[in-house]
């Protein structure tokens, strides 16, 4: 029985962060092993916010990939691509948008946080209201059964259901509808204790150097009620305590223990954190320098994969268009 199919992605925001590497790639690589997977470096929807300067954007793409494969992403299982370059994602996104109202996609709860967050106002783009359709297409064109979300991100999948719903209802059974696969996505707080953001500059890059990750823990916030060594401290709202959990599971009981004695402070548990983070990074930083030395392997595993993405997104279109008709018939030219 074939791997069921699922479809993720990122947008292209250059190098990624902690934060990216625990919520989102380090499940990718799991499921890896049981799933059917096609990745795509999202470069379209990129342009809902950034389409007024566009000049960074194909080496964000390749900083994403790398680090997508430095991480353990592995070209062999799944298919990695650039959304841009399968064509036929534009295709079907007009076809489907057909399909739902603007009432509906204005309702959407993500939008409305994104008009409010960015200051938007009336200034929402066609592009940026019709980004879920695109979406719907992203997912349907690989006739993907599942994509992992997390509770957050269920309004998104559920247009892409009911778009998929109708469309099967119009003309015919095409697409099945893809099920959430809900993942408990950690999260990792900025050193702030903010989300972590490169925008807001509270991130540890997943390529910073050691000196790099030392400097940045160095300023992370931590139990505001431990002043000065003695005091207990309550790891359960320090970040850096946040950063251990993931990074020092062997020395996690002690550290504990000795914060919520007063034993230890938070230099020294800052120092100890860093370094555990650098050695966790240790091979997917040295993984990355090598890729980042062979370009032509990137433009090799993406021209693969956008070949690989294409034979799906183009047997696909086919059935969509003889579904909705659209399908010239060839009569033939007789002599």
């Amino acid at each position: 029985m074939a791997a069921k199919r699922i479809l993720s992605g990122m947008r292209p925001t250059g190098k990624l962060h902690l934060g990216n590497y625990v919520g989102v790639l380090a499940n990718w690589v799991r499921l890896q092993d049981e799933y059917d997977c096609f990745f795509e470096v999202a470069d379209w929807h990129a342009l809902t916010t950034r389409y007024e300067n566009t000049t960074a954007l194909a080496q964000d793409v390749v900083d994403v990939v790398i680090d997508w494969l430095a991480a353990g992403i592995d070209p062999e299982r799944s298919v990695i691509f650039v959304q841009s370059d399968v064509r036929e994602h534009a295709e079907l996104h007009l076809l489907l948008s057909m399909l739902v109202t603007a009432a509906r996609l204005e309702r959407n709860p993500t939008l409305k946080e994104q008009v409010r967050d960015l200051h938007l106002g009336e200034n929402v783009t066609y592009g940026h209201l019709g980004y879920p359709v695109l979406q719907a297409a992203d997912i349907l064109i690989y006739r993907a059964d599942a994509v992992p979300v997390g509770e957050d991100q269920l309004p998104h999948l559920e247009i892409t259901r009911e778009i998929a719903r109708r469309f099967n209802s119009l003309y015919s059974e095409v697409f099945p509808i893809p099920e959430p696969l809900l993942t408990r996505f950690a999260r990792l707080p900025g050193l702030d204790g903010k989300r972590m953001s490169k925008s807001v500059g509270n991130a540890v890059l997943m390529s910073d150097s050691p000196e790099q990750i030392r400097q940045k823990i160095m300023t992370a916030i931590t139990d505001p009620q431990k002043i000065r060594m003695g005091d207990p401290g309550h790891p359960e709202i320090c970040n850096v305590f946040a950063y251990h959990r993931k990074f020092n599971e062997q020395e996690l009981a002690q550290i504990q223990n000795d914060c919520e004695s007063g034993k230890l402070g938070c230099v020294s548990c800052k120092q100890r954190c860093a370094a555990a983070i650098a050695s966790y990074l240790a091979p997917i930083r040295e993984q990355r320098a090598e890729l980042e030395q062979d370009p032509r392997r990137i433009s090799e595993i993406l021209d693969d994969g956008a070949n690989r993405a294409r034979q799906a997104a183009q047997a696909t279109m086919e059935i969509v268009r003889q579904a909705m008709r659209l399908k010239r018939k060839n009569h033939g030219i007789s002599g």
